[in-house]
This record gives structure tokens, C-alpha cells and sequence, in this order.
């Protein structure tokens, strides 16, 4: 089975639609008016897929056991044709395309089984995934390629040259994955005056993206949030609760990390623990969600999000 435990869990919704098709009008009647001898077509067939969506990981090799939060199973006649609808609603780490499409599957067959008495020429067609959304393809911004980026990592250790840097790399690959580049890469030691220097220039220099790495747990030498908050123009505490309650269902020392975020000037400032998995898992839980923050920033709608 995948893991998938790196993974936000957001609303997720699917759409699946099928196709049943009937040789004569006489059939198209007897489920509408139902006079079909093996009961109400659109009834059990309902019946049938809320149970099939919900049995999904039971069948399909694999599929992750979902929550369902959900259902919707509706059906639409034109001519000899049925069109079948089945909606479905989760909020967790992983889409419902599946489940949606087992679901109209069996709707599909529970209605081809009960017709097949009456109507030999019954067919099933087109079976596909009509809508899905959530999940981080739908919030990939491709404006943000062109985002100034910069990774300063705090570090006494580091920057003597008695350490290696592992969780600011770590970072910049994430960045990569985004199709973000890093434009600065910096090591300075944990001196809150050279943090807050730092800071300064970089948002004087147009940065968009200013992400320091260390500093930020509780060792008398950690001062980074202490030097980057008093320079804030808007702190946005949702940010680290967010990064946070992320590293919390993974960890249960995430909640002693003590990181800030927000705006110097027109520059984002995210401030990100030092330890290479609490910098991953951060960046995990971040992105790439906070690139709408630059839209909003700017006075742009949010849309429909």
C-alpha cells in the first residue's frame, strides 16, 4: 500500500458517471413507472452503490479505507439511455475518484441484473471519472515559478563548519519540487543581530520568498523567532498552527517548535525548525498552498477556493 502519511488531508469530491442503455421504450416505462418484476431499479441500485462506495478498500487492491463524508447517487433518462451520477465527498489525504467510480460501476450492474429479465439487449457504456477536486494538483499556482526565493539556514555549528547542512538542502529540494528556485543560499550562525540583518536585506531587495531554517526550538542559543518577529509588517499566525498541527499528528515534540511567519515589506518570512524532518514535514504541511498567499497580498480575489 502507498504511504501516504506525508499528506494533507483536505475535501476531496468525485463525480463518476455511467451509461445504461435499453433497446425499447417498454423497459424505460417499467423502471419509471416500477413495474420491473425484480423490484424498483433506481432504489436498489442506489442501495447497491452507497454500499459499493463505502466497501471500496474491500474489493479494489491498494485503496486506502476512506471516510466517507457523502453520497450522491442520482440518475438522468433521455430516450433508451439512463444516465447514472454518483457524487462523493471526503475530507482526508487521499481523493475519492475510486470509490466514485466502484460506485457507479456496481449502480450500473444492479440496474443491468435487475433489467436483464425484460430487455436482452441491455448494455452498460461509458464508464469515467466526470470531476474530481482537492488534493494539492488543484492548488499548484504556475505564476508562482517566477517567485524570488531565498533559504537561510541558522546555525552556530553549521556555519563553523563542525556540521553538515542537511535540513536547508532539504528544503531547497522541496522548493525544487514546487518548481521554485532558490536564488540565495546562506549560512550564518544563531546571532540574533546577523539574523535580523539578514532579514532586513533581503526584503529590501525585492525577495519574495525568505525561509530560515533553525533557531527555532528552545535551546538558550535559539533565537530566531525573537529576531524576525519584531520586524514583521503582518504576522500570519495560521501559518506555523497550521505547520504545527501537521508535525503534531507525526510527532509529539512538533508543539515545541516556536515558529513565526509573515510579511517584511512585500517579503514572506516563514521561519522553520532545524532538525531535517521537522524542516520536510513543514514544508510539507505548506506548500503549495501558501503560494496563494502572494495573490491575496496583492489585492486579487480569492475566487472559488
Amino acid at each position: 500500500m502507498v504511504d501516504i502519511t506525508h499528506k494533507v488531508s483536505s475535501l476531496r469530491k468525485a463525480v463518476a458517471t455511467a451509461i445504461v442503455k435499453v433497446s425499447k421504450q417498454e423497459t424505460i416505462d417499467a423502471v419509471q413507472n416500477k413495474k420491473v418484476p425484480k423490484g424498483d431499479v433506481f432504489e436498489f441500485s442506489r442501495a447497491a452503490g452507497l454500499l459499493a462506495v463505502k466497501k471500496t478498500s474491500d474489493v479494489i487492491p491498494d485503496c486506502h479505507p476512506l471516510p466517507i463524508e457523502y453520497t450522491a447517487i442520482t440518475y438522468a433518462v433521455e430516450g433508451l439511455e439512463i444516465t447514472i451520477n454518483v457524487e462523493v465527498h471526503t475530507i482526508y489525504k487521499t481523493g475519492v475518484e475510486v470509490e466514485a467510480m466502484h460506485g457507479v460501476s456496481v449502480v450500473a450492474l444492479t440496474m443491468y441484473d435487475m433489467l436483464k429479465p425484460i430487455d436482452k439487449a441491455i448494455e452498460i457504456s461509458t464508464i469515467k471519472l466526470a470531476n474530481k477536486t482537492g488534493g494539492k494538483s488543484q492548488y499548484n499556482d504556475q505564476s508562482a515559478k517566477g517567485l524570488h526565493c531565498a533559504v537561510i539556514v541558522c546555525s552556530d555549528s553549521i556555519a563553523e563548519g563542525s556540521k553538515q547542512d542537511f535540513a536547508g538542502k532539504a528544503v531547497m529540494q522541496k522548493l525544487q519540487q514546487q518548481q521554485l528556485k532558490t536564488n540565495l543560499y546562506v549560512v550564518i550562525p544563531d546571532e540574533f543581530e546577523q539574523i535580523q540583518n539578514k532579514a532586513k536585506q533581503l526584503s529590501k531587495e525585492d525577495y519574495n520568498l525568505v525561509i530560515f531554517v533553525g533557531g527555532t526550538g528552545l535551546s538558550p542559543r535559539d533565537v530566531t523567532p525573537e529576531a524576525i518577529t519584531p520586524l514583521f509588517d503582518r504576522e500570519i499566525p495560521g501559518i506555523m498552527e497550521a505547520a504545527r498541527n501537521y508535525g503534531q499528528q507525526r510527532t509529539p515534540y512538533a508543539m515545541l517548535s516556536r515558529g513565526v511567519a509573515g510579511f517584511i515589506n512585500k517579503t514572506l518570512v516563514l521561519t522553520l525548525p532545524g532538525s531535517t524532518r521537522g524542516a520536510e514535514e513543514t514544508m510539507d504541511a505548506l506548500f503549495p498552498y501558501i503560494i496563494h498567499i502572494f495573490k491575496v497580498a496583492e489585492g486579487m480575489r480569492h475566487g472559488n477556493d
